[in-house]
């Protein structure tokens, strides 16, 4: 059974025989895949999933956006740091926070509700992600693969363009499905990291230096090579500074607008 970090680090693991486990320890990102079209009937089977999740006050603080036009497919693998994967992939959803619905639902009953504010975007988020999440766990139970696309959060303006965005509406992610390749099927997933560098007791403490190194190096990465390269790769890149700028237009715009009359 596939053990998610190394054996001696691991305090319990689940038996083999627990399908819902072993699949979760399982599952990979998949970024190539089969052309094979995805039947309609595994979809809803897929979505109604994403319904079942958690969600605050039963809301459903989300709108689910079922892309099947090419071209808005191609402009989107473009504008998430140009993942050309994204635009031949059998099923791409973007999953979206969505503070509007409720609001004109509020309305149309005649209240006078209060503007959303980021507190508001923030719960949204969570369930947008947690019904994201329940789909890639029931697409990967079917034999499917998925990727998530945090690009999504990038080029704010394009993004609300292409998807005609209302000022209330975040995307908060964006999700690739398909029937993945054998090789995608083989390959080993990534180790995560240690549970004593992620679980912490009662109180949030920073890592010592000691601990950030042993953190890395006990996954498999020499601390002083690998981490001065993904800092660059990833951390200080200009894709990673455009999505801070985006999001941070998304924050200001959100929490500046005032009150539809």
């Amino acid at each position: 059974m596939y053990l998610p970090v190394k054996p001696d680090k691991v305090c319990v693991v689940q038996p083999a025989e627990n399908q819902t486990i072993a699949e979760l320890l399982e599952r990979k990102s998949v970024r190539v895949f089969e052309p094979t079209p995805i039947p309609d009937d595994v979809k809803e089977t897929i979505l109604a999933c994403g319904f079942a999740a958690p969600t605050a006050g039963n809301q459903m603080l989300y709108t689910i956006l079922d892309i099947e036009d090419e071209q808005i497919k191609a402009q989107l693998a473009d504008l998430c740091d140009d993942q050309p994967f994204i635009a031949t992939a059998p099923w791409v959803l973007v999953f979206l926070a969505d503070c509007r619905r409720w609001f004109d639902t509020y309305r149309e009953a005649g209240d006078d509700p209060r503007t959303p504010g980021v507190g508001d975007l923030v719960l949204a988020c969570e369930d947008a992600l947690i019904a994201a999440q329940n789909m890639v766990v029931a697409a990967h139970s079917l034999g499917m693969g998925s990727c998530y696309i945090g690009d999504i959060l990038e080029n704010r303006e394009k993004i609300c363009e292409l998807l005609t965005l209302d000022p209330w509406v975040f995307p908060a992610t964006l999700l690739v499905f398909g029937y993945p390749t054998v090789q995608q099927t083989r390959r080993t997933k990534p180790p995560r990291f240690a549970r004593q560098y992620i679980v912490m007791k009662d109180r949030y403490r920073r890592l010592s230096a000691e601990e950030l190194r042993a953190m890395i190096e006990e996954r498999g990465d020499q601390f002083d090579t690998f981490v001065p390269r993904f800092c660059a790769r990833k951390y200080s890149s200009t894709f990673a500074q455009e999505m801070t700028r985006s999001v941070a237009e998304y924050l200001q715009q959100f929490a500046g607008l005032e009150k539809e009359s």
